[in-house]
């Protein structure tokens, strides 16, 4: 395709990896983003194989490496010591890893990628509105307190589970999980193991993680812990109005698991703990004509399987193939849906699946879950399939 003038709504993971494989096309990216400036604000995640893989090729493994922290397995376990989960990457393939980062080092990492392209940035610059014709999108701004209307040749939004700008016609199903977490970033305490994200489960009501991050922005030189514990989006209202009885909770906390009492340590209110919200999102298409939606704007899904940057860089590299080899936007839309339908769908249904069984009041789903996935990992070909959809390699049931 010949150089496109093309804006990229949003700032995250998936519209600085589709800004800047775009701007390495040669294309006219401009990014367009609401906050002033980047912040090293968010929690830890974990790139998956896949995700890894994507970064492999933008030739950002180095640096993304250098501030991640290598995850070898996944652990999850009841405060009785019953295990109910264990993934191993290296049951796949020989030293293959997942990878724990703060999300704000990964923007800095796909960040500092762009900053070395020829590249247009507008920070600051809510989009209150667009238009989409044959030849043209249009982007109502306000930047700065001014209005500006910007005409592009092709508009990509990424800007979060949150979006507005989806057209409805496009939205099959758009809702608030009624479940959510409370989390923080915490020094890594050093009896962790600093290789494993561990999760302990007690029923389907409480879910705690603990994640090793590697190193933020805001703190270079100090290796962190991302914790993270489940709550209703009812209690989260309760706790964001700070209505919780905080030291009630953590002895709760302690009680269920008593590795937290180190990464708990100097949380003294609610304040001290930021809050998540999720949304399940399905569209119809994903993009068409001149308009097309990555990352969360496109497919929000329950972070059970923890995929959204997996998934975000996923479509990012499959825009960036899909413009390359196509001479017109219906056939990059055309190619882009066959590349990534089966895997958007796969795990929208398996994230939508699993949620009763890790966070929910029910008790039948949760005793089902203690039984079946142990049983599950004595089965090599169910064992391996495991691994494979939480490497995030699955494009589908059978595939």
């Amino acid at each position: 395709m010949k150089p496109q003038a093309i804006g990229v709504v949003g700032a995250g993971t998936a519209g600085l990896a589709s800004a800047c494989l775009l701007a390495r096309q040669g294309h006219r990216v401009t990014l367009i983003e609401q906050a002033p400036a980047p912040a090293p604000v968010g929690a830890g995640l974990l790139l998956q194989p896949s995700g890894l893989t994507v970064l492999t090729e933008m030739g950002l493994a180095g640096p993304i490496r250098e501030r991640g922290a290598p995850i070898h397995s996944l652990f999850g376990d009841t405060p009785e010591g019953r295990t109910v989960m264990q993934v191993r990457y290296a049951s796949l393939e020989p030293g293959l890893e997942g990878l724990g980062v703060h999300r704000a080092s990964l923007c800095q990492t796909l960040d500092e990628a762009l900053q070395a392209l020829p590249h247009e940035r507008l920070t600051g610059s809510r989009v209150r509105a667009l238009a989409h014709g044959d030849d043209r999108v249009w982007l109502d701004l306000d930047q700065d307190g001014h209005h500006r209307r910007r005409r592009f040749d092709a508009v990509l939004v990424a800007n979060g589970s949150h979006s507005r700008l989806r057209p409805p016609a496009w939205v099959r199903y758009d809702r608030r999980y009624p479940w959510g977490a409370i989390w923080a970033m915490r020094p890594m305490p050093t009896d962790l193991d600093p290789n494993c994200l561990r999760q302990r489960y007690q029923g389907a009501h409480t879910m705690a993680g603990l994640l090793p991050t590697g190193r933020s922005p805001a703190a270079p030189d100090q290796n962190l812990v991302s914790f993270f514990w489940s709550l209703t989006v009812t209690e989260l209202d309760r706790w964001r109005a700070g209505e919780v009885d905080f030291h009630a909770w953590k002895a709760r906390a302690l009680e269920a698991w008593p590795r937290l009492a180190p990464v708990l340590e100097g949380l003294n209110a609610p304040s001290d703990l930021l809050v998540a919200t999720y949304r399940d999102v399905i569209m119809r298409r994903w993009g068409a004509g001149r308009l097309g939606f990555l990352g969360d704007a496109a497919h929000a899904m329950s972070p059970q399987l923890g995929q959204g940057a997996n998934m975000a860089l996923l479509d990012a590299r499959e825009i960036a193939s899909a413009v390359a080899a196509s001479a017109d936007w219906p056939a990059v839309w055309a190619r882009y849906h066959r590349a990534r339908r089966g895997g958007i769908r796969f795990y929208q249904r398996m994230s939508r699946w699993l949620t009763p069984a890790f966070q929910s009041h029910g008790r039948l789903v949760p005793a089902a879950r203690d039984a079946l996935f142990p049983a599950m990992d004595r089965v090599p070909w169910l064992r391996r399939e495991m691994a494979r959809t939480t490497a995030g390699l699955k494009t589908g049931f059978m595939r």
